[in-house]
């Protein structure tokens, strides 16, 4: 909390999470940056909730960048990947990749648990005025996103302004949005990613009485389980399941694209699942 100045905030700082992440495949410099920064930003948005289960950004196009996953559970996992076909052009420009659509999914990862999703236009817009002008138009609330990623770090830093009864004794005054503003506007991306948060925080918000609140861990973790792959063999139907088996020679391996965990299938397991009762299908998965 910015008390003095009525904001409230989350920051966000990943270092082994996201090193694991962008380890899983040789992501091309733009699109390891725009990934970070999507894992930054879950963690970030699911730290402003409160959650059950988990908050997803996936954005898709139908130009080179296919696919861009990010997700944090409520228990503080993290995992995210991207798909990508051809080169990329450099800068990467959301707005310029065709019929690209970032959908925001909050809720619950298990069968039953209620799902809600924002859709957000893709325009040509960083992914952080993306996520601002969501925030703006679902909340009428004045958002500032930050949003940071290299190699071996990933940050995100949000400001929300409260209602004016936010502030010590509900004085707050007009300037404090602006002035808050103008200083998040001096953060340098390497700040950002490497001071320690009660020092960046006072760096900058000295004079807006800063009160920091408990920290929450953040780890790579992976939803992935023989009865989720179990879901997704069974929503492809006899007909697939038994076409993968011919031609696999009675196996079917799924691969998690996430964690790189291996699931096996021979005849018999395909046909017990496939004789049992309906169930959801889980994230995407390889074959």
């Amino acid at each position: 909390m910015l008390e003095r100045a009525g904001v409230r905030g989350v920051l966000v700082q990943l270092s082994d999470a996201w090193q694991e992440v962008a380890g899983r495949a040789d992501y091309p410099a733009p699109l390891q940056r725009l990934l970070g920064e999507a894992l930054a930003a879950s963690a970030l948005l699911t730290g402003n909730i409160k959650l059950r289960g988990s908050l997803s950004l996936e954005l898709k196009s139908q130009g080179p960048l296919r696919l861009l996953f990010a997700e944090c559970s409520d228990e503080g996992r993290l995992r995210g990947l991207a798909r990508w076909e051809g080169a990329l052009p450099q800068p990467l420009d959301l707005g310029a990749l065709p019929q690209a659509l970032l959908a925001i999914t909050i809720g619950g990862t298990e069968a039953g648990q209620q799902r809600y999703q924002g859709l957000v236009a893709v325009e040509s817009a960083p992914l952080a005025q993306l996520l601002e002008g969501y925030f703006e138009r679902s909340e009428q609330m004045p958002t500032r996103i930050v949003l940071a990623a290299d190699g071996g770090r990933a940050a995100a830093l949000m400001l929300q302004r409260l209602p004016r009864e936010g502030g010590i004794a509900g004085e707050v005054d007009e300037d404090s949005w602006s002035r808050v503003g103008h200083l998040t506007a001096t953060l340098g991306e390497d700040e950002l990613l490497r001071l320690p948060v009660e020092a960046l925080l006072r760096r900058l918000y000295h004079e807006e009485g800063v009160r920091l609140f408990a920290a929450r861990p953040l780890a790579f973790g992976c939803g992935c389980s023989r009865e989720r792959v179990e879901n997704v063999l069974r929503a492809l139907g006899r007909d697939e399941v038994e076409a993968a088996l011919a031609a696999r020679g009675g196996e079917i391996e799924v691969t998690c694209e996430f964690c790189a965990s291996r699931y096996l299938f021979d005849r018999v397991d395909a046909e017990r699942l496939l004789s049992a009762t309906p169930a959801a299908p889980a994230s995407p998965l390889s074959h």
